[in-house]
């Protein structure tokens, strides 16, 4: 199958009105803005940013698109304000995202990724608008046995830790709603999408690799390692987020061939450790130190974990546009130059537009200028 015309995927956005959860997270704000970007309506759904440094903020996206203060656990607040919206499309990626947290707090995670969903399944269930509903889920929703190759979409659901756990019983609720009621509706094209670990620009919370160098870098502290060792299929936040569109948009057209599973990661040749993503980051931000943790009780976490995406390829067209050279280059400068001053939403919107060439001449565009060291 031919490549990906984002051209036309943009085009299939314009003007339409897109219901986002989640969108005040890592990546709900970058999808956030790239529509915003392409000339969507968007609504989104999703809790108050963190506290402290907040890509959302810095974007000033609550005053681009309606913007609303949610729970996804709350029912009635999310069906009333989804319908009421009369979206055409659907993209849900609201959820308590970190495996450390969730062990701390796993009621918590269970309620949000397993109730909420439940949530948004219902009241898409229930909304006549709705044409395309994107799911995500996570890589960790498979049962991780950290075998060499990668995991296909119809391999078996599974969860060591809590949030892995949640994500798994996600993909479970998804099926039943899939196959009970949304396969009933023949206008509606309905697909879960499942993500290797994304890293960009942007990216505040705790425990997450990225932002835990630049926090320490900022310091001047060394960056702790508790496993150097682990391998994880590192990409850049658009990599996902164009495949996500990509499959709204096919869900829209074409739903019955588009509904299902798809995985979107990069090539089992982008594995590297945390360890070496930590020596890249402390390369391009020119300054940091590592520093490895002894011996500790840590919680489980996997060593390994691979996604095949040879669906995504042949029946999508989707494949990445960016190495794991570039993609650590491309996070590194983006906190650089915040770090020196520099201006968010210009710092993202003009990484979003070398990650999308086809933005650069398309009608919706507003000609600004390609820095080229960011």
């Amino acid at each position: 199958m031919d490549k990906i015309n984002f051209s036309e995927v943009f085009n299939s956005f314009k003007g339409k009105n897109i219901f986002l959860t989640g969108h005040t997270g890592f990546k709900g704000t970058w999808l956030t803005f790239l529509l915003t970007e392409v000339g969507a309506n968007v609504m989104g759904y999703a809790l108050e940013p963190e506290s402290g440094p907040s890509h959302f903020n810095m974007l000033k996206l609550d005053k681009k698109i309606k913007h609303i203060i949610g729970d996804v656990r709350d029912t009635s607040k999310l069906a009333t304000t989804l319908k009421s919206f009369k979206p055409e499309y659907v993209i849900h990626l609201a959820a308590q995202p970190l495996v450390k947290k969730s062990y701390a707090d796993p009621v918590d995670t269970f309620s949000t990724n397993l109730m909420g969903s439940v949530n948004l399944l219902d009241a898409v269930r229930k909304c006549d608008s709705v044409r395309s509903l994107v799911f995500i889920t996570s890589d960790k929703c498979y049962e991780n046995v950290e075998w060499l190759w990668g995991y296909r979409e119809i391999d078996r659901m599974g969860g060591h830790d809590p949030y892995s756990a949640s994500k798994g019983a996600a993909e479970l609720v998804f099926s039943s709603y899939a196959r009970s009621y949304f396969s009933k509706i023949p206008s509606l094209g309905a697909a879960s999408a499942r993500a290797g670990n994304v890293i960009g620009g942007g990216d505040w919370a705790a425990d997450r690799i990225i932002p835990d160098c630049i926090r320490a870098i900022e310091k001047n502290e060394p960056i702790q390692l508790r496993n150097p060792n682990a391998t994880r299929p590192w990409q850049h936040v658009l990599e996902p987020l164009s495949g996500y569109l990509a499959l709204a948009s096919k869900l829209y057209n074409e739903p019955v061939k588009y509904s299902g599973s798809w995985n979107f990661g990069p090539s089992a040749t982008e594995v590297r450790t945390v360890e070496d993503v930590s020596k890249t980051i402390i390369k391009h931000m020119e300054r940091g130190r590592i520093e490895i943790m002894g011996s500790q009780n840590h919680a489980h976490e996997a060593q390994l974990l691979q996604l095949n995406c040879d669906k995504a390829h042949q029946n999508l067209g989707w494949y990445p546009r960016w190495n794991i050279e570039e993609t650590l280059e491309k996070t590194a400068l983006w906190y650089k130059n915040i770090l020196e001053g520099g201006d968010a939403e210009t710092i993202t919107r003009n990484q979003l537009y070398k990650y999308f060439k086809e933005l650069k001449n398309d009608r919706w565009s507003n000609n600004y200028t390609i820095a080229a060291n960011i």
